[in-house]
């Protein structure tokens, strides 16, 4: 049955647009994967069609680019826009001479994994081979070439012509009379059938199937001996069989009638019939029994001369036509059947998937207070370990420092890795350094040693100066100031055999024994404490196992 439609997949606007006509690239439907990003139009947002690429990197279908420049005095490039509109310059400017072809991105478009859409239809393939496809698909739309206004199914389009298209006409060539097809079937001249029958419009369809089908390579329909044009690979020509059943019987009852036409032709030949002036039985009211059969002009009814004595070729065609539909209602009935099944068992189990997706969002929301609870917690935990580590650190050290502090003014400073802490004072790495704090009392002055193993200012490089530090100490405001107290240096020989000893009084002008305002003081002491020849002599025992001790002793009465 005819029924007007919109276009179908094949009348995009990408192969022939009118002029002003939106066009649109192959729709995103067709493909069995979700096409990705750089493969669509950034117009129509479709697969790219003679993809086309701008100077500013975007694409177009060839037919999208052509319609904006069209239809815009400054065509700019609507990506450009939405990515960021300050930044729109020249290269944003929409023309087809400032575009070129994306050969890259069309090659990997024709490999895309495709289906036609049209329904009914199963066709599956690549992208290359799918326009092809839309002028052969039996399913798909296409108008009835003969101008009756209609869209048909391509497979129904030989149906179309025979019963319903009222513009298929066939003229007899006894009585140059244009009849409808449906009228030609029981037309007669004279009590007979037309000798020659040319079905214009048939011809007409026909060429135009054998237009579009394959080339001359391409194996024929079995059926092409009774009209059917169709050409195409062996695994097309299976599923043209299977598909166009009601059309090649259609094809075969019309080979037929024409046989019967012939051999009744044939047959009144052969008994001396001649053709008398054609008669209006329908304006008469007679029918063909009624009239008077002239003497010499009868013939028998002679079974191999008869044409198909018996038969109603109407009826045979009304009953072929019965059958088929109610063959085709039942495949129906039962497809519906069992789509209704689908669908309910589909219902229940997206019931069931919308329950569960409510079920895990509820627990997704749990989950992720408890996640904020716990990162909550361990941030606090995380505060006070740090806190925790802080106080061990100044816990360490205070063990540290009261485990070597001093509070009588006598300390006793080892020394270790004499030999590589002198070659780093040396080479410069570390000049000197400090011993642990002690004092002179237990609320007393704070002070500690320093000490250049390679020497300093007048006994750089000579001597080993040893110096003291007075440092700033809790109690410094009780003390009296400046510093006065008597100091004295030794250097321990640990065969107790000869010590080097130096002290030295305050100046009380100097600021490195006033009241310390940093944290320690300018040191004073002895720059020329030990030649550096005595200290490595081999005569004397003030380092050994690479350790020495250095003693300073405060007088504190």
């Amino acid at each position: 049955m005819a029924e007007n439609t919109p276009r179908s997949l094949q009348d995009t606007p990408g192969s022939s647009p009118d002029e002003n006509e939106f066009p649109v690239g192959y729709p995103t439907n067709i493909c069995e994967d979700v096409p990705g990003q750089k493969f669509l139009c950034s117009n129509c947002n479709n697969i790219l069609k003679q993809a086309l690429q701008t100077l500013c990197g975007h694409r177009y279908c060839s037919a999208c680019l052509a319609w904006i420049v069209r239809n815009n005095k400054t065509a700019i490039c609507q990506k450009c826009k939405e990515e960021d509109p300050n930044t729109l310059g020249e290269e944003s400017l929409l023309a087809e001479e400032r575009a070129f072809g994306d050969a890259a991105i069309n090659k990997e478009i024709s490999e895309l994994r495709v289906h036609c859409v049209t329904l009914g239809c199963s066709w599956s393939g690549i992208m290359k081979d799918f326009e092809e496809h839309q002028s052969l698909c039996e399913y798909a739309l296409i108008p009835c070439h003969t101008g009756c206004g209609h869209m048909v199914m391509r497979r129904k389009l030989a149906d179309h012509l025979e019963n319903g298209c009222v513009n298929n006409v066939t003229v007899c060539q006894q009585c140059q009379r244009s009849l409808a097809s449906s009228e030609f079937q029981e037309h007669s001249c004279e009590g007979s059938l037309c000798k020659e029958q040319k079905p214009v419009q048939a011809e007409t369809a026909s060429k135009e199937k054998s237009h579009s089908a394959s080339s001359a390579n391409k194996d024929g329909c079995c059926f092409s001996e009774v009209g059917c044009a169709f050409r195409g690979s062996k695994e097309k020509l299976k599923e043209h069989e299977k598909s166009s059943v009601g059309t090649h019987m259609l094809l075969l009852l019309q080979h037929i009638r024409h046989l019967q036409g012939t051999l009744c032709s044939a047959a009144r030949a052969a008994q001396g019939f001649t053709p008398q002036p054609q008669l209006d039985l329908r304006s008469s009211g007679k029918s063909i029994s009624d009239l008077q059969i002239p003497a010499g002009l009868e013939f028998s009814r002679d079974p191999e001369v008869d044409c198909f004595p018996g038969s109603s070729v109407p009826e045979d065609q009304s009953v072929l036509q019965q059958l088929m539909r109610e063959k085709v209602i039942s495949e129906l009935e039962n497809k519906l059947h069992v789509f209704e099944n689908i669908v309910a068992v589909l219902n229940k189990e997206v019931e069931s998937s919308n329950l569960e997706i409510l079920a895990f969002r509820r627990q997704s929301e749990l989950d992720q207070n408890i996640i904020r609870s716990l990162e909550l917690k361990i941030s606090e935990l995380h505060r006070c370990l740090t806190q925790k580590d802080a106080g061990l650190s100044s816990l360490h050290k205070s063990l540290v420092f009261s485990e070597q502090a001093s509070y009588d003014g006598i300390f006793l400073w080892k020394i270790t890795d004499v030999g590589r802490k002198l070659q780093d004072s040396v080479t410069g790495r570390t000049v000197s350094f400090y011993s642990p704090a002690f004092y002179t009392a237990k609320y007393g002055y704070k002070v500690c040693l320093r000490v250049y193993l390679n020497g300093d200012g007048t006994g750089k490089g000579t001597h080993m100066s040893l110096f003291f530090v007075v440092m700033k100490g809790d109690y410094d405001a009780l003390l009296p100031w400046p510093f006065r107290h008597k100091v004295t240096f030794m250097l321990l020989d640990q065969n107790n055999r000869e010590h080097v000893i130096d002290a030295f009084r305050p100046d009380l002008t100097s600021a490195s024994f006033q009241r310390p305002v940093n944290d320690m003081n300018v040191a004073s002491g002895c720059p020329m404490f030990l030649p550096l020849s005595k200290l490595q002599s081999p005569k004397h025992a003030y380092v050994k196992e690479d350790t020495l001790f250095l003693k300073c002793i405060i007088e504190t009465n």
